[in-house]
């Protein structure tokens, strides 16, 4: 059986990124989102990246940028790899490739069929009316099940300590990715809830 893959996302301090990784993280996302509370600047995501490179992959949470900066910052930041968490179409996953991969925000059916247009992984969010994400909603779990049957998808969308194993279970992904599940504020994680959460989501897929 295959490991699953635990992302913790919207990380915004150097400490907490290396305690995400001793507790057991495969990736830690950094927030570039202007307007967002966990966005953070290069200077600080090049600290979190030295405190944690090489035991986790560095992902950059981004939207509504082009190739070229994209292209800059991934490596004036020293990421791993980019999640294009916008609108942005095939053509630019296509140009970013192998260093990206797209999230989806779904609602529907018609959603879920957007994947068909996006090679590779996926992640697959709660679609929220003027929100890209962290919003706390969930996805409705009969949508996504049978794409993650045919596709690598990374589910994100409300997940806690309390129900990650159950929609686990009902999903059954490649990986899921929490922000403000394990938070006490925005961008401040509560460590025990983030030691609890990577318990559960390793206990349901063991």
């Amino acid at each position: 059986m295959r490991r699953l893959r635990i992302k913790i996302c919207g990380v915004t301090t150097a400490a907490q990124a290396d305690a995400c990784a001793s507790l057991g993280a495969d990736l830690i996302g950094l927030n570039f989102v202007p307007g967002s509370p966990r966005c953070i600047d290069i200077a600080r995501a090049r600290a979190i990246g030295d405190a944690v490179r090489g035991r986790v992959e560095i992902v950059g949470v981004v939207a509504g940028q082009q190739a070229p900066e994209l292209g800059r910052l991934r490596v004036e930041a020293r990421l791993d790899r980019l999640q294009l968490h916008g609108d942005e179409p095939p053509e630019l996953l296509l140009e970013l490739a192998p260093f990206a991969f797209k999230a989806l925000r779904v609602a529907s059916p018609e959603d879920v069929a957007l994947a068909d247009r996006y090679p590779g992984l996926l992640l697959i969010d709660a679609k929220v009316e003027g929100r890209l994400g962290g919003t706390g909603v969930t996805v409705d779990t009969a949508l996504i099940a049978p794409l993650a049957r045919v596709r690598e998808v990374i589910l994100a969308g409300g997940l806690t300590p309390e129900n990650v194993a159950a929609r686990i279970e009902a999903v059954g992904p490649a990986g899921v990715d929490v922000a403000g599940g394990v938070e006490r504020a925005p961008g401040d994680k509560d460590l025990e809830r983030v030691r609890a959460f990577i318990a559960e989501a390793r206990r349901s897929s063991a």
